[in-house]
């Protein structure tokens, strides 16, 4: 029998090695062709570039930009790239962001392997595909509209929101984005406006305990 992902060539994205090295082996042993591998957003975006893949998974949390503003990036560029964003996080706020930024799938890292092969495979179709534990929360999320303060953040402010919340500064923010640090600082202010924080620490706790981020 054919393997199930025969013919079809992946770009991995994910600034942990050890995943790259299972995914690489997962997708290959269902005979993918895995075309290269990236540890950044901004590296994953100049690989596909080069390699112009199938599909390309991207792990949403990554150093420099991260995976949702590499999605959108890739996006402008290449509005036929079919991503698959993975995550090791349960929540719902981040999947709606990433379908409605242009993600083909979404799919978290706890899955079982077969999950993974079969996200892939679909994506690989240019057909949609959300992790099965989530699709519910997911389809909540959207109908109720505000499951989260941060559903109130625009795109631009949840990616920085992200990105502040993991503890890095404005003036690194600021550079990954090519962006001066007074657009960030004005975006921080909207932010904190928003959820209602008066400090980073205050982001970070919003942030973990909506489980956007790992405590």
């Amino acid at each position: 029998m054919k393997p199930s992902l025969a013919g079809l060539s992946v770009l991995l994205a994910d600034d942990h090695a050890m995943v790259r090295i299972g995914f690489r082996l997962l997708l290959e042993g269902a005979g993918a062709t895995v075309l290269g591998e990236a540890e950044s957003g901004e590296q994953a975006l100049r690989l596909y570039d080069e390699v112009r893949p199938d599909v390309l998974t991207m792990d949403v949390s990554m150093p420099g930009i991260g995976g949702l503003a590499a999605l959108e990036r890739l996006r402008a560029h290449h509005p036929a790239a079919r991503v698959l964003m993975l995550s090791a996080h349960h929540d719902a706020v981040i999947p709606v962001r990433a379908l409605r930024a242009g993600a083909a799938g979404y799919l978290c890292k706890r899955c079982l392997p077969q999950e993974l092969i079969q996200a892939v495979r679909l994506v690989g179709q240019d057909r949609r595909y959300l992790d099965p534990e989530l699709a519910q929360q997911v389809a909540l999320t959207q109908l109720s509209g505000a499951a989260h303060p941060a559903q109130a953040l625009t795109d631009k402010e949840f990616t920085v929101f992200l990105q502040l919340a993991q503890g890095r500064s404005v003036n690194e923010v600021a550079s990954d984005f090519h962006l001066s640090a007074s657009t960030i600082g004005t975006h921080l202010y909207h932010i904190k406006q928003k959820l209602n924080a008066s400090n980073a620490a205050e982001l970070a706790v919003i942030a973990m305990r909506a489980g956007l981020i790992e405590a």
